[in-house]
């Protein structure tokens, strides 16, 4: 993968990161994105099956669980964002001027890049920079001093791996349990449309088992991990579709990506966004077109 950009009106630009050999399987992907002469808008981060870290390159970035609380006094504001897995979208106030790096992190990757399993984030507020560490607000301090993308995704790769090589090393506590790490690959292969029944059989465990194991691993059941990568699966589907300027067959992708029917395929859609299926893509339609929207595109670990 080369690193890519794309801009509409001069003012939007994303760049994918070129891939690190040594962190497939840790990071799934990293986004610089670049904005300039927007106005001033509300935008919904959605849930996906990766854990969101997000280095602002400009001012902190204001977020709240509902629109409301993101122009109150109890908006978070952060210049580093690490969230855990989530169902319902975080509202994001959206400036004028917008520069940052957002990365995909594979949950099973947690112990090793964050020192702690994915589950436990849940507890967290989400301040990146406590999380991470001074090494990361060093980190932030250089990119934004920095003037071309190639070089703040090497300094950016390189911090990553110094992290999962501290890791690498570091006995149980480090390590995730071989039935999560295949269960996981399972539901993967099948992109969130294969039966929790079918699961259990595949790792040789009875459901409550594997379910608690996954809820202290990464926070949520198998079930709901699986309606994530399905859901993330049709959203990169209608994205792509929008990208290539093909108007998107709603019916056809619900039957494509393994939703029952056309009705449950809304009904996911307006859980994890707050909006139908055309609402979404009608928001979101600048920034697909752009570029924006390429989270990886599997979720093996």
């Amino acid at each position: 993968m080369s690193s890519s950009s794309a801009e509409h009106g001069g003012w939007d630009q994303f760049v994918r990161a070129p891939r690190t050999p040594a962190l497939d399987g840790l990071v799934a992907s990293a986004i610089g994105y670049r904005t300039r002469d927007r106005p001033v808008a509300l935008h919904r981060g959605v849930p996906s099956p990766y854990l969101p870290l997000i280095f602002s390159l400009r001012e902190p970035i204001v977020t709240g669980e509902t629109a409301e609380q993101v122009s109150g006094m109890t908006a978070s504001r952060n210049e580093i964002i690490l969230g855990p897995l989530h169902q319902r979208p975080v509202f994001v106030r959206q400036e004028r001027e917008e520069a940052g790096i957002q990365l995909a992190l594979h949950p099973l990757a947690a112990r090793r890049l964050l020192g702690m399993p994915a589950a436990e984030l849940t507890q967290l507020a989400g301040d990146g920079a406590e999380i991470l560490g001074s090494r990361a607000a060093g980190l932030r301090e250089r990119m934004c001093e920095l003037e071309d993308w190639d070089t703040r995704f090497a300094e950016l790769a390189g911090f990553l791996l110094r992290r999962a090589e501290d890791g690498a090393g570091g006995g149980p506590a480090r390590t995730v349990r071989a039935e999560v790490v295949e269960a996981w690959r399972w539901l993967a292969w099948h992109r969130g449309a294969g039966s929790m029944d079918g699961l259990a059989t595949h790792v040789a465990m009875s459901r409550r088992q594997l379910g608690t194991l996954f809820q202290r691993e990464v926070g949520m059941s198998p079930k709901q991990v699986s309606r994530l990568m399905r859901f993330e699966n049709a959203r990169q589907v209608l994205a792509r579709d929008v990208r290539a300027g093909r108007s998107p067959d709603l019916a056809g992708v619900a039957a494509r990506c393994g939703f029952y029917d056309h009705s449950h395929l809304v009904r996911d859609f307006r859980q994890y966004t707050g909006l139908s299926p055309s609402g979404w893509l009608s928001e979101e339609h600048r920034n697909i077109q752009a570029g924006g929207h390429h989270n990886g595109e599997e979720w093996d670990p």
